[in-house]
Parts: C-alpha cells; sequence; structure tokens
C-alpha cells in the first residue's frame, strides 16, 4: 500500500487541511483513495456528464492558504488548486472513474448510522477505480418516498417516552396545518402549478395570519406571481417582503425579481435602485447573475443594445450556473442576430454544447432564433438548433416533422452533406407520406448532383441539358443556379443578367441570388465605365442600385453628370469630400459645386466654394478657379449684392475681361441699374461692348447700347450717349428697337442742340415702325 500525506496551512493558524493518498487491491484489482480532512467544514462536489458518470470532484474552502501545495497526480488521481475570488479551491479529477462520500459518521463514538448526502462535512473520501466499483456494491436506484432508516450499532437501547410535562404525563402536540399547506405550496410550484400554488398560498395566509411560514409563502407568492408575470403584484409583494424580512436569506433573489417586476412595468428608474442594491450588496449571488440578464433586458427593450450586450456577456462571465450561461449566451445570440451573426452564431452554439434542452424548454422563442440563422444564410447553426430542440421532444408534437424537415434541408445547404444525408433519411423513415416528402426526396437527389471536372463550356452545355431535362424540378433549378455561378466566374456578366428572372425565381431555394446578380451587375457596369458607355452605367446604376469601390468614383461621377443623374452624383461627391490627399478633395469639393448648383442648392454652393477658395488659397494655376464663377453664379441667384461686387472682383484679377464672362457681366449691369449705380453700368456696359466688337459676336446687342446709353443720359454725358447709340446704325435690329434706337438718337442730338438732325431721326424711329410707342414718342417731339 502506497500512502501520500500532505498538509497545507490555512491562513488561520488553527485551521488546516489534509490531504491524504491511498493505493491498494481488492480482488487483484487495483484502486486507489484520496482523502481531505480538515478542522471546519466545507463542501464538495461531483460533477457529472450526460451520461451520469462523474468527471470532476471540486472542493471549496471559504479561507485561503499561506501557501499553496504544486497540483500532483497518481494512477488514478489529477489533484489541481487555484484560487479565484477569494475562496481556495482543490479540483480532483479521475484517470478512469471516482466514486464520492462524505465522511459524517466517526464509528468509534456514533451508535447511530443512515444515508446521508451531506452538502458539507469536515472530512471526505473520494474512491479511484478502472471499471468495477471495489469494496462496495454498485449504487441501486431508489424511490425517493423510500423509507431512510437509520440503523444502531448500540446492543441495548433505554425506552423513549417522549414529552412529559410538569406532572409527568405524555405532551401531545397537534398537527399544525400550516406545516402541511407550506409543503403543499413547495410541491405546487415544482410541478409548474403557478395559479393553484397562489391560491393555496393566499389562503394560508388569510388564514393563519401568524402563521411561522409566513416570510417562506411570501417569498413563494413573488415567485409564483413572477412566473405568471403579474408585474404590478411581484412589485408589491417584493416591497413587503424586503421591509418585513431584510434579513432573509432570499433577499438577493427578491431584489433581483422586484427590479425585474418594475423593468417589465417600464419604471426603469425604481428597477435601476433595485439593481444597484442587488449588484452592490449580493455581488458574488447568482440571483446578482440573474440580474444582469433582467438588466439587459430592460437596455434591449428601450433599444440601447449596446449596453444590453455588456450586462449579458457580465452574467456570462461570472456565473457558475449553467441556466443563467445558457439563459446569457441565448440572449447574446438573439440580440447580436442579423448584426453580428457569426458572433451571434458562437453564443448559440455554446448553449447546443452545454445545455441542449435549453432550447426545448424555450420552444417559441428557439424557433424564432432558428428561423433567423436561417433566414440570414448560416444554416448549419439553424441545423444545431433545430437538432437540440428535436432531442428535447418527441414525435406527437405539432413541430417535430416540420423540424425534422427543416433541419435536413438546411443541412443539405452546409458542407457536412453526410449528417445531410442522414437527417434526410431519418425524415423519410419517420414519415414516408410526410407533407414535405417530396421536398426532401429531391433534396436528396440533389445531394447525388455533381457536375464532371470538364471545362466550362462542357460544363454549360451539361447545365444546359439538365435545366431543359427538369425544368421546374429541383435538379434543373439547381443546375441553373450552377450555371449562373460559373457564367460569373467566367465574367459573363451579360449571360448572368439574362438569368436575372428565372434566378429571382430560385430566391426561396438557394441562397446568395441577390449577391450573385448583383456582382454580375457590377462587372458590367465596369465594363461599361470602361468603355464609357454612360447609359449603360446609368441604367444599371438606377436597376441596380450599385455603390462601387472608390477607383471607380470619377467614371461614375462623370456619367451621371453628363446624364442628369444628380443624385448619383451627388452622393459620389459626398462620399468623397473627407478625403485625406488635399488634391482630392479639392477635385470632390469642386464637383461637389457643381452638383449643387445644378440641384439649385445655392446655399450650400456658397458655403463648399468658400471652403474650396480655402484651400485653393493664391494658388493662380489651381485647376478649379472656376469656382469663382459659381460662386458669382450662386450670389446672383440668391440676390446677395455684395457677394456678386465681391466675387466679381476676383474674376477680373484672375481672368481678366473674358467673353466667358459676358452674361456675368450682363448681371452686373442688371445690379447696377438696380442699385441705380450708373457708374457700375457704364463699367460693364462698355466692357461687354468692347468684347463683343474683339469677337465680332453681339449678342448682348441692343440691351447692352441701350443700358449703357441710358446711364450716360443721366450723367449728361450726351457726347458719349450718341456715340453709343449711334454705333447701333451698324446693327440689325427689330423695327421696334430701330424705332427705339432712333428714338434715342433724335432725343441726345436735341439735347446737344443739333436739331436738325434730331428731326431727322425722329422721322427715322417713325418711318422704322410707325405703330410703335417710341414712333408715337418721336411724332410728340417733332411737335413741340
Amino acid at each position: 500500500m502506497l500512502r501520500w500525506i500532505l498538509f497545507i496551512s490555512l491562513s488561520i493558524p488553527l485551521f488546516a487541511l489534509e490531504i491524504s493518498v491511498d493505493s491498494a487491491k481488492d480482488d487483484f484489482i487495483k484502486y486507489s483513495t484520496l482523502r481531505l480532512d480538515a478542522k471546519t467544514p466545507f463542501s464538495c462536489k461531483a460533477i457529472k456528464n450526460d451520461f451520469k458518470i462523474t468527471t470532476k470532484v471540486i472542493c471549496v474552502f471559504s479561507k485561503k492558504p499561506s501557501k499553496i501545495v504544486k497540483s500532483f497526480q497518481n494512477d488514478f488521481f489529477r489533484v489541481h488548486m487555484i484560487i479565484k475570488t477569494g475562496k481556495f479551491f482543490i479540483i480532483i479529477k479521475p484517470v478512469y472513474r471516482v466514486k464520492l462520500f462524505s465522511n459524517i459518521f466517526d464509528l468509534t463514538q456514533d451508535a447511530t448510522l443512515f444515508h446521508s448526502n451531506a452538502k458539507s462535512a469536515k472530512s471526505w473520501t473520494l474512491l479511484g477505480y478502472k471499471k468495477k466499483l471495489p469494496l462496495l456494491k454498485e449504487d441501486q436506484e431508489h424511490s425517493d418516498i423510500a423509507l431512510n432508516l437509520p440503523f444502531y450499532l448500540d446492543k441495548e437501547k433505554l425506552p423513549f417516552v417522549g414529552s412529559l410535562d410538569l406532572q409527568g404525563n405524555p405532551v401531545y402536540i397537534k398537527k399544525v396545518e400550516d406545516v402541511k399547506e407550506y409543503l403543499r405550496v413547495k410541491k405546487l410550484y415544482k410541478k409548474d402549478k403557478y395559479s393553484e400554488c397562489l391560491d393555496v398560498i393566499e389562503n394560508v395566509l388569510n388564514k393563519y395570519p401568524n402563521t411561522l411560514f409566513k416570510a417562506e409563502l411570501l417569498y413563494y407568492k413573488i415567485k409564483v406571481e413572477n412566473k405568471l408575470k403579474d408585474w404590478d403584484n411581484v412589485v408589491l409583494s417584493s416591497k413587503t417582503f424586503l421591509r418585513e424580512y431584510s434579513s432573509s436569506d432570499n433577499v438577493a433573489e427578491v431584489l433581483s425579481l422586484i427590479a425585474k417586476g418594475y423593468a417589465k412595468l417600464s419604471q426603469s428608474a425604481d428597477a435601476d435602485y433595485f439593481f444597484d442594491r442587488l449588484f452592490s450588496e449580493h455581488p458574488q449571488s447568482i440571483y446578482a447573475q440573474w440580474g444582469y440578464i433582467y438588466k439587459g433586458d430592460m437596455l434591449a427593450e428601450n433599444a440601447a443594445n449596446k449596453e444590453a450586450i455588456k450586462y449579458y456577456k457580465r452574467a456570462l462571465r461570472e456565473t457558475q450556473s449553467l441556466e443563467v450561461a445558457a439563459t446569457a449566451a441565448f440572449r447574446l445570440a438573439n440580440i447580436l442576430l442579423g448584426t453580428h451573426t457569426k458572433e451571434a452564431a458562437q453564443y448559440a452554439m455554446k448553449i447546443v454544447e452545454a445545455k441542449p434542452l435549453f432550447f426545448a424548454q424555450n420552444f417559441k422563442s428557439a424557433q424564432e432564433m432558428m428561423q433567423g440563422f436561417a433566414d440570414m444564410g448560416d444554416y448549419k447553426t439553424a441545423a444545431s438548433i433545430a437538432g437540440a430542440i428535436l432531442k428535447g421532444i418527441n414525435p406527437t408534437y405539432d413541430e417535430y416533422e416540420v423540424l425534422l424537415k427543416d433541419r435536413a434541408l438546411w443541412l443539405a445547404q452546409t458542407k457536412d452533406k453526410r449528417a445531410a444525408l442522414k437527417a434526410i433519411n431519418a425524415y423519410i423513415k419517420q414519415f414516408p407520406d410526410g407533407d414535405y416528402i417530396t421536398k426532401v426526396e429531391n433534396v436528396k437527389n440533389e445531394l447525388f448532383f455533381d457536375v464532371p471536372d470538364l471545362n466550362a463550356s462542357a460544363k454549360l452545355k451539361e447545365y444546359n441539358r439538365l435545366i431543359e431535362e427538369y425544368k421546374n424540378k429541383t435538379i434543373g433549378q439547381k443546375a441553373l443556379y450552377e450555371k449562373a455561378k460559373l457564367l460569373l466566374k467566367e465574367k459573363r456578366y451579360s449571360e448572368v443578367l439574362a438569368l436575372k428572372n428565372d434566378l429571382l425565381a430560385l430566391m426561396g431555394s438557394y441562397k446568395g441570388i441577390n449577391a450573385l446578380i448583383k456582382e454580375a451587375a457590377i462587372g458590367n457596369m465596369k465594363r461599361a465605365l470602361e468603355k464609357k458607355n454612360c447609359m449603360q452605367v446609368l441604367t444599371i446604376s438606377q436597376e441596380y442600385n450599385i455603390t462601387l469601390s472608390d477607383r471607380w468614383d470619377d467614371g461614375i461621377y462623370s456619367c451621371a453628370m453628363k446624364g442628369g443623374d444628380f443624385s448619383l452624383s451627388k452622393t459620389i461627391a459626398l462620399k468623397n469630400l473627407k478625403v485625406k490627399s488635399v488634391q482630392a478633395r479639392e477635385k470632390w469639393l469642386y464637383r461637389y459645386i457643381k452638383v449643387a448648383f445644378a440641384t439649385g442648392n445655392y446655399t450650400d454652393v456658397i458655403d463648399a466654394a468658400k471652403d474650396l477658395i480655402a484651400l485653393i488659397g493664391e494658388n493662380k494655376k489651381s485647376p478649379y478657379l472656376d469656382v469663382y464663377r459659381i460662386l458669382f453664379d450662386a450670389y446672383q441667384r440668391v440676390e446677395n449684392r455684395d457677394g456678386m461686387l465681391k466675387t466679381m472682383l476676383k474674376l477680373e484679377q484672375i481672368f481678366g475681361w473674358n467673353y466667358r464672362d459676358i452674361d456675368r457681366y450682363v448681371a452686373m449691369i442688371h445690379l447696377g441699374n438696380s442699385m441705380h449705380d450708373d457708374t457700375i453700368v457704364i463699367k460693364y456696359a462698355t466692357k461687354i461692348m468692347q468684347i463683343q466688337k474683339r469677337s465680332n459676336s453681339y449678342p448682348q446687342t441692343p440691351f447692352v447700347e441701350f443700358t449703357l446709353y441710358q446711364a450716360y443720359m443721366n450723367k449728361e454725358s450726351y457726347m458719349k450717349a450718341y456715340k453709343v447709340i449711334k454705333s447701333l446704325d451698324k446693327r440689325e435690329l427689330s423695327p421696334a428697337n430701330r424705332a427705339r434706337q432712333k428714338y434715342l438718337l433724335g432725343n441726345v442730338l436735341s439735347n446737344l442742340g443739333r436739331d436738325k438732325e434730331a428731326v431727322k431721326a425722329y422721322n427715322a424711329s417713325i418711318k422704322a415702325d410707325k405703330n410703335s410707342s417710341w414712333a408715337k414718342l418721336s411724332q410728340s417731339a417733332l411737335k413741340i
């Protein structure tokens, strides 16, 4: 026999732990025992797997040791020691098998023995063995209601007569009815008969208002009301409990339930108060961990998903309860599904692996989650959840056939074809005449669908044959899907888009149809951009709502502006306004200004133009100096006189007097007129006449001459006015304008004292258009 004895001194000098390990043989079969002894009680718990086999034993001590012995092992045990959350743990893992016993009896002192399931003791023994339990018979199953009679070692026992009164007579104690009712409450609660349980509680409290079990009954009342989702009464009952039984061991759970109740009643401030109490007063309690979940639920209800996730993760991180962990993981999977599906799947799979029955216990919400993963294309996770649910239900459930079918079809869309075939065969075996037998059999056929390793042309030929032969059938549909994928791979984008309607008809059967079509559309759009086929670019963009990578933005913007799709142009320009490169930012700011002007957003034009001008600075060679012209035009549209005047001065500095700006000079003439500023009118009208003469093009004649004439007349510069109006003799005018010109000529000649010439001019005005108002003015002038 081999024996090891280890002593571990804890932080309290009088408290010590002894670990002894023995080895021996029983009927030539080796076994080993490991015994732990301490001066104060401690707990040990055997952790078992789904097959009721103990996988490890965990012993916990409330005191930390001053020195930890290193881990050790023998042929039957592996012993590890750790300190966590202020407690000392010994973890014993069996090499083969192990049996845990509490040593609560001292055979040298105790005369009475009985079967005990002690949770705490000063001494524990672990028996390690390979296959057959040595020394003892294997445990036999026994009924929960079987008698547990003590065994007496004493050979002689004195008679026991019970309690006596002062006269020596036996004392008879009547059965206490509230005890029976209290036990009935516990049984009803355990059987999930919550409404009946609540009736019994209220009946007992009314019948026995001073019962010793009042605290326990009120505690169960709160739990029942929570199960019945009667949140108002959860809050009321919890308040009473916390007020009257503040020292109860159940305070932590009641705090969690009242906080949950307030949260369900949308009274967040009250809920937060009790959550804070729960977390601060009972941080190590399992109910604090439930509280994290309840608070996460409250935050999620208020669309604070980011904060809710933090609380769910905290519950998952801190708990050792499988139920809490599964619930927290379920909440995380639910809230992340759709936005972070991959992460959501990880949490769902943790439940599948650790507590698969959780899904069956939460049947409806599990079904919704399962379908959510399927809708997101995560068929592996959806199938795993379906499989977990199927383990917890039986074929009598209405949903059993659908679940079996869905799991098979989802697995068929994963890489695990072997598992898919097994699931399909399971459905066919159980439901040979089922509602979905045709669909399941078609999918089974698809699992054997295998195109030979041919070149692209041969594959396409094979696909076309299958499409024709199995038209409107599963195999034909799959052939169509595979054909589209191959065409896309071969960059035959137009041919893929030609199959668009047929592919969209497969949306319910195949994933990625929209993505496939969109990818083909993107490829086609890129080719159109390379060929500068703007009409095709805009058509594809509008039909498929495509967003290409940044390197295509120049071409898309140009095509959009050319085709008048200002919305697309603006979107592209806005996307690039914050690029790091100053040159690129100048380019896109200029482009944004152009599209903003085209859409009449003049205020945006002015703001953006100022930003661009600041970037350009004094760079006289900037390709975007034209922004001053756009800025002037924007100021004109919003009738900003000061802006027009300042910008025109800048235009003159940069471009001089330029034919391109002739319309802007006309705008300045109008501005001068509106301001009654003849100096402005004369300046810009004179320049327009000079530019027109130099270019031998007279688009602003006779407007500019008439306006300049009037400005000179206002200043009594009659000779200058005469020269301007006389210059129109060389220009071709309409009869009405000619009549006006001759009248104005006569008017200025009269002011110059050249009356004979004035009369001649008036007559010429009448001759040009005798019915015009100018001819009538000339007739009046002749009569004077």
